[in-house]
């Protein structure tokens, strides 16, 4: 059983490499279309919406939809469809094109966060779950660092129609493997410990399986300022870089090293949550998150680029706390409707946050708009200390 659970995490792995390589290419293609469609930033913002707002939409049917047809098939669909999505964004030709596919690729990819979540707690009942939903959780930044860097080199070799198409056949190919894979993987996968049924009688009179939903609620609420946080500065950092002097393939590049030292933060984080306790750990990377957005904006193009990596580390290990703790506060047998709400709420936040901060944008400038993003992150040290009462915090002799 041991093996059968690190292959799953290990295909959960792969799909998330995979969806996080399709989110984050857009932030390498987004000024690429501001330019040739002539995009005001609102509409930019509308862009990014339009494909995180899909995702989340999907978040929770996908959810409830896996506990009658399993999490395996919708995956496999899901992904075929964003994959899709990318390869038909090709032949966009303004605006509303590039919209609607977007929208319609969002949707597919609502099913990975939900449901591979709930195959790697599935996978590790028993085992070092939190550490496990780290390792998952870390993949995905390898696909941010690999990918969005990848397509924007290749766009500069073949346009950006033909690297975003190549990179939908790959995310076909993948569709396919991962349905292989889990067919023969996740029917044998453990079922529930005795306590973990009991635990789960609460669960199913609250419907969501929430046992702790102060502590939800308030997790939650950080995961939203989270990811609202992440995503308007996504959006707008290659427009601050391409006004300091950076090329697009030096935009691809410096997301690299943003998501290189994000992928670094995921895992470092999680141990040092074991060690300091989720709070204290959350405490410290959004202050630093913060502290790194207002350096970075008068910073010239070679500091920038140097700061770029310990500030990933900051803007993106807070997600790994985050995630391993929704598990500890909901009950097993309705995990994945439990993340499904989770995602939705905080991935609906991140949806939200490029189309507002673009309206700003738009009236302020880009500056302004990222001295917004980081006041915004501040305001969840306030809700750590709600969440502490209901976290177990490590003693320290």
């Amino acid at each position: 059983m041991r093996s059968r659970a690190r292959a799953v995490l290990a295909a959960a792995c792969s799909i998330h490499f995979v969806h996080d390589g399709f989110s984050d290419i857009l932030y390498v293609l987004l000024p690429i279309w501001a330019s040739e469609f002539r995009l005001t930033f609102a509409q930019v913002g509308v862009i990014r919406t339009a494909y995180s707002g899909g995702m989340a939409a999907f978040q929770i049917p996908a959810g409830l939809l896996a506990e009658r047809w399993g999490e395996r098939r919708l995956l496999a669909a899901g992904t075929a469809v964003t994959a899709g999505g990318f390869i038909v964004a090709g032949l966009a030709g303004g605006f509303l094109s590039l919209l609607l596919v977007l929208l319609i690729a969002g949707l597919g990819s609502g099913v990975q966060h939900p449901l591979s979540s709930s195959l790697v707690s599935k996978a590790y009942e028993t085992g070092p779950r939190r550490a496990a939903l780290g390792t998952y959780n870390f993949s995905g930044d390898l696909g941010k660092v690999a990918v969005p860097a990848a397509v924007a080199f290749a766009a500069l070799l073949v346009g950006w129609r033909a690297a975003s198409a190549a990179y939908g056949v790959i995310g076909l190919v993948a569709a396919a493997a991962i349905l292989g894979i889990l067919a023969r993987l996740a029917p044998e996968l453990p079922a529930p410990a005795a306590d973990d049924r009991a635990q789960a009688t609460f669960g199913a009179r609250s419907g969501w399986g929430i046992r702790n939903l102060r502590g939800f609620q308030s997790l939650t609420a950080i995961g939203m300022i989270d990811n609202a946080t992440r995503t308007g500065f996504l959006t707008f950092l290659p427009f601050a870089l391409i006004a300091k002097g950076s090329s697009v393939a030096g935009v691809g590049t410096a997301l690299a090293l943003l998501f290189a030292g994000g992928a670094v933060g995921k895992f470092a984080c999680g141990l040092v949550a074991e060690r300091l306790g989720v709070i204290r750990t959350v405490v410290l990377t959004e202050a630093a998150t913060a502290l790194g957005i207002l350096v970075l904006i008068p910073a010239p193009l070679p500091a920038a680029l140097a700061i770029l990596p310990l500030m990933g580390v900051a803007l993106n290990g807070t997600s790994s706390v985050l995630y391993g703790t929704v598990a500890d506060l909901v009950s097993a047998d309705r995990r994945s409707r439990a993340y499904g709400l989770y995602y939705t709420l905080t991935i609906m936040s991140s949806a939200l946050a490029p189309s507002f901060y673009g309206l700003i944008g738009d009236v302020a400038g880009v500056s302004t708009t990222l001295v917004g993003v980081s006041a915004l992150v501040l305001t969840t040290i306030p809700l750590c200390l709600v969440l502490r009462a209901s976290v177990a915090e490590p003693v320290r002799a």
